[in-house]
């Protein structure tokens, strides 16, 4: 089992407080250290200082770490344009010797994009958006160099871009595509994913997406043509305690009004999370992404890595 830390630093989290946690979660042993994308907070709560973009502070840790893999969960193809994108995760897979996972969605949170300026067309327009992206961005890396490439969609058109510079990774850093859509995220991800990821819902509800992107892979010829197969990976909202007052006093955030979709968390003892990483790993899930709120919380992470890293298999 792989096992990475998620946080959002759109609740509120500096440079340097990322920094700090970013290194402790090298120290402790875990695998990588994700972040959201968002430009604001979900609840009332401004999430002081304010935000941070996803890719800068990625550039940063990626001078500033040396083993963790860096990546996001989710950035938003509402944000930024599929060939600057490409050129930017391509760079911070350079500037982090290869250790970048590219987290790519539609974007959903309309609140931002309002308060920012940031268009925000209609659901079935931003996954047609999405979908380009994909194609444009998995081209661009995959172009031969001395090679360029063009494309032509509804919504992005590039003519003979020089496909440059290279990702370390080849052909490029791994994508992950998840969501809860029963249709076209499948999808997506069957076509272009490295990763399918399931966010914070319950062994069940994830086993269900996991069967529905297994019928995307056939539908799409994908479990036939000799790709790699997807990776499974499942989100886990974490609060856990050496007491249960602790794990509560943990917990306190989650009953805060948010936007966010139910979640299903993991509140209680190390041993309990343990339990649900077993639960996930039962039904083909290879990765875990543990969504931790507090970034002054070090101790919390500290816990984990010690009691609950220890008993997982080939837990990093």
């Amino acid at each position: 089992m792989r096992v990475s830390v998620f946080t959002e630093p759109n609740r509120g989290a500096s440079y340097d407080t990322q920094l700090r946690f970013a290194r402790l979660v090298e120290a402790c042993g875990y695998e990588g250290f994700l972040r959201a994308d968002h430009y604001q907070s979900m609840g009332a709560d401004p999430g002081l200082p304010g935000p941070t973009d996803a890719w800068l502070t990625l550039a940063a840790l990626a001078r500033e770490t040396e083993r963790i893999r860096l990546g996001t969960l989710v950035t938003s193809a509402t944000f930024r344009l599929p060939g600057p994108l490409a050129v930017m995760v391509a760079q911070v897979d350079q500037m982090s010797g290869g250790r970048v996972d590219l987290g790519i969605g539609a974007g959903w949170y309309e609140r931002e994009h309002t308060s920012y300026g940031i268009p925000f067309p209609a659901v079935g327009e931003r996954f047609d958006r999405l979908a380009e992206q994909l194609e444009v961005i998995t081209g661009l890396w995959g172009t031969p160099s001395g090679e360029t490439y063009s494309f032509t969609g509804d919504h992005y058109r590039l003519v003979d871009a020089p496909a440059l510079p290279k990702p370390v990774q080849v052909p490029g850093p791994p994508i992950i595509v998840g969501g809860r859509g029963p249709k076209r995220t499948p999808e997506l991800a069957a076509r272009y994913a490295d990763e399918f990821n399931m966010p914070f819902k319950s062994v069940a509800a994830t086993a269900e997406a996991y069967d529905r992107v297994r019928e995307a892979c056939e539908r799409t010829g994908r479990t036939e043509s000799g790709r790699d197969p997807l990776v499974l990976s499942a989100g886990i909202v974490v609060a856990i305690g050496r007491t249960d007052a602790e794990a509560q006093r943990r917990a306190a955030p989650l009953h805060e009004k948010s936007a966010l979709p139910p979640e299903d968390p993991v509140v209680g003892s190390p041993a309990q999370l343990a339990q649900r990483i077993g639960e996930f790993a039962a039904i083909g899930t290879t990765r875990v992404h543990l969504r931790l709120i507090d970034f002054d919380d070090l101790d919390h992470l500290e816990l984990i890595a010690a009691e609950v890293l220890p008993q997982l298999d080939g837990a990093r």
